[in-house]
């Protein structure tokens, strides 16, 4: 099996993109996952082999909803402009969608797969899901979304069955 660790950025006295890149190929690490788009990170993850699973913050979700051109500018901008030696295997749209949000996420996810389908990239589109959104996880077949997310991801879990995301 192949190892993926997430790439946080938050912080003070962190390595250089190029030398996180570094330690991922010295461990082997063949999987990686960016919380946003980070030119530095993915500049320097141009020719490494690791493959990238892109985040689109929460914080765009209503933004890119609201427009097919934003979307496709997103999918441009940190995307296609790397496509050269950068493995792209999934975009994340949101990170823990919260209700509060829950209403952009579908169309979000929606118009970001438009974008990169419309560009030619064979990209899957998915997001991520806070452990908390469940209820009744025992046994996993009884488990079901809380009533507050049920709305929002019910739709999502619809459009991602239907793209084999």
């Amino acid at each position: 099996g192949q190892i993926g660790v997430c790439y946080g950025m938050l912080g003070d006295t962190l390595p250089s993109p190029s030398d996180v890149v570094a330690l991922y190929k010295q461990q082997n690490i063949q999987r990686m996952r960016l919380y946003g788009p980070d030119p530095g990170a993915l500049a320097a993850l141009r020719g490494s082999d690791i493959e990238l699973i892109l985040d689109v913050p929460s914080s765009d979700l209503e933004r890119l909803a609201s427009s097919q051109t934003e979307a496709d500018k997103w999918v441009q901008e940190n995307v296609l402009s790397y496509r050269d030696g950068v493995r792209f295997r999934y975009i994340n749209v949101g990170n823990e969608v919260k209700p509060s949000v829950g209403g952009f996420l579908l169309q979000a996810m929606q118009n970001i797969e438009n974008a990169v389908s419309g560009a030619g990239l064979e990209v899957k589109v998915s997001t991520a899901i806070a452990t908390d959104t469940t209820t009744d996880t025992s046994p996993p077949s009884q488990g079901r979304f809380r009533d507050e997310y049920k709305s929002f991801l019910e739709p999502v879990i619809g459009f991602l069955a239907s793209k084999q995301s």
